[in-house]
This record gives structure tokens, sequence and C-alpha cells, in this order.
């Protein structure tokens, strides 16, 4: 396993670079441990595959460097890298069996022949494959050569690090989340350092022990699941991270007060705020209470979805969510009440600390 170190890493595309923007991957500065468990999470076009890409050697980044244990390996191709990487859609040899198929990779690096039939005995077994060992590939279906795909990735045991870019796409929904609790499980058993792309929220949550929001070509925050929904650094992390996504509504910061459309919420603490910034609240959907006391809020849609339900709302002339539970009251002069320990503040969309 390695540890990774991404080293003032940038990457463009074009030749003629005058601009920020015309980097595809503006400036990645971070270390990832030996053995850690992480998701690249964010939007089509945000730059995860071109960093994923970086690290397993397919894309030379325009400037920094990356390391694996302290070793400089930016200028080594893939092969050179000892990582495992498992694409979107299968990348297998279809005239082989699909127990030959997860034997190659270490049959290529002479890896004994007891080893390797209890290495891929177990990988098989982990995929749902075992009835289909001795089947040629070409004839399986689409989601039956992802998980050969997948096999292949997890076979070997001597690898730097595992890199999946979007594997489940083409998965049915429920072996999706058994193969997600499958790679879970291997991961803690093996300590594989493991790199995750995707643009599901539930995958990257479920799977990761840390998430890495990108967003626009950079990274705005690495951190727990529970870090990403209760503190997001960044407006676009709360939006995109739940269902619903967080609420931010531009607002007025005055000491250790906010207003917003004439209402006004004592926040406990002064934010620290630059002259002239955009300032925004933002708070989660779970964390505001609907009832008959608070602040008058008008209601235009309630979507209900089994243990809860969402209602959609004005309050200070912006649309707001607010998810109440199945049984709760929907009064016919509805007011809120927001939960001061669960706001968060923004300016100019990253958040913002303050004394209490």
């Amino acid at each position: 396993m390695a540890r990774i170190n991404l080293d003032h890493i940038r990457h463009a595309y074009g030749v003629r670079l005058s601009a920020p923007d015309d980097y595809a991957l503006k400036e990645v500065h971070h270390e990832w441990d030996d053995g850690g468990a992480y998701a690249l999470l964010g939007p089509s076009g945000c730059g995860k595959t071109t960093l994923l890409n970086i690290i397993s050697g397919l894309v030379q980044p325009s400037e920094g460097r990356i390391l694996f244990d302290g070793e400089d390996v930016t200028n080594l191709p893939t092969q050179e890298r000892n990582i495992a990487q498992v694409f979107q859609f299968p990348v297998i040899y279809d005239t082989m069996t699909v127990y030959d198929n997860l034997a190659f990779p270490l049959r290529n690096r002479k890896v004994p022949e007891p080893e390797v039939d209890r290495r891929v005995r177990e990988i098989i077994e982990m995929i749902g494959l075992s009835d289909w060992a001795k089947k040629k590939a070409q004839g399986l279906t689409a989601d039956q050569k992802q998980k050969i795909s997948l096999g292949r990735g997890l076979v070997r045991s001597d690898v730097s690090a595992i890199l999946f870019d979007e594997p489940l796409t083409v998965i049915d929904p429920h072996m999706k989340w058994v193969l997600r609790s499958q790679l879970k499980r291997l991961h803690k058993q093996f300590g594989f350092t493991m790199v995750y792309v995707t643009h599901d929220q539930t995958e990257a949550l479920t799977f990761a022990d840390k998430v890495v929001v990108m967003y626009d070509g950079e990274i705005v925050q690495i951190g727990t699941p529970a870090e990403l929904f209760e503190k997001p650094k960044h407006t676009f992390v709360g939006y995109f991270i739940g269902s619903p996504g967080m609420n931010v509504i531009p607002a007025r910061i005055d000491g250790r007060t906010v207003e917003m459309g004439g209402q006004t919420i004592d926040l406990g603490f002064a934010p620290k705020i630059a002259s002239g910034a955009r300032t925004e609240l933002g708070i989660r959907p779970e964390f505001i209470r609907l009832g008959r006391v608070g602040m008058p809020v008008t209601i235009s849609k309630v979507e209900d979805i089994g243990r809860q339900k969402i209602v959609r709302a004005q309050f200070a002339d912006k649309p707001i969510a607010i998810v109440v539970h199945e049984d709760g009251e929907i009064p016919s002069e509805p007011r809120v009440t927001f939960d001061q320990a669960s706001i968060n503040i923004y300016a100019d969309s990253w958040r913002v600390g303050g004394e209490a």
C-alpha cells in the first residue's frame, strides 16, 4: 500500500494558458494516508477522473509532482507504479474464462499457482461468479463482465493502490449495494489504499472513510460523511451532499445576529467576515422545525416519500426545503425555527467561523 502525496498538481489540456480557469484541474496539494479509502465525488467535468488518471500515470500533470511513499513517480509509466485500476466500462479478455481473467495478473507476475488459485477463488466468490468460473467472458452480460473487471483489480495483494473510475455504472442497484459492502469489507481486511471516483453521493458516503468533494477543477472539502453533512466548507458541498441539499439563503450579518427578509436570528457567535463579502446562511432541511411558533413561511408543495415528508416553502422570499416526520403536523399558518447549532454562515461561498 502507499501514502499518496499530490504536490501542487495542476493540469490543462490546452497549450496556451493565460488564466487559472484555463486549467481543467486547479491546484491540488494534499496527502492521502497509506491504507485510506477515499472517494472523489463531484459532478461530471469537475476534474475527478483527470486527477485519478494523474495518480495512475495515464495523464502526466502540467505542473507539480505525485509521490508514492515519498518516491517521485510523476514520470513513471502506469505499469511501473504498481497500481490496479478499474474503469467505468469492463476491460477484460473475452476469449478467456472468468477464472483465467482473474488469474492473469497474478500469473503475469509469476505468483505460485497454489496462491493464484487461492486468491482467484476468494475473489470470484466475493463477486458472485463462482458458478461461471469456467465460462468464457464473451458470453456474459455487461454487469457480469464488470464484476470480472472489479475482481481483476482486487485479486493482487501487493498493489500500492487500487483506483476505481465509476466502476458500478453498469451494475444493477441491488448488486451495487452488495459490491460496495464487499469492497468496504475487503478494505478493512487487507488495508488497500483505495481511491473511488463517483458522482453518486450514496456510493461515496457508504464506501469511503474520507470523501474528497471536487467542484470546478478543485477540491473544496475532504472530510468524513458526518463532517460533510454537518459542516460543509463550501455552499456547493452543502448543496451536493444530502437529499434534499442544504438551504442556502442570502443574509445580512450584524455581529451575532443574521437578518433575512425582515427576519432576525441569533447565531450565538459573531462570524469573522471580510468587508464587502457576499454573505449567506446555510441550514439543512433536517434542522428546520415546522410548527406554530417562529418565523412565518408560505408552503407551496408537500412531497410524501414514506417515512418523511419534504415541505417546499418560501421563507424571506426565498425557496427552502423542510424535512418533516411522516406523522408531523403541517399547520394552516406555518412557522419555522432553525436549530441554532446547525446554522452555517458563508462568505463568498466559503464557510466562516467566529467567536461565541
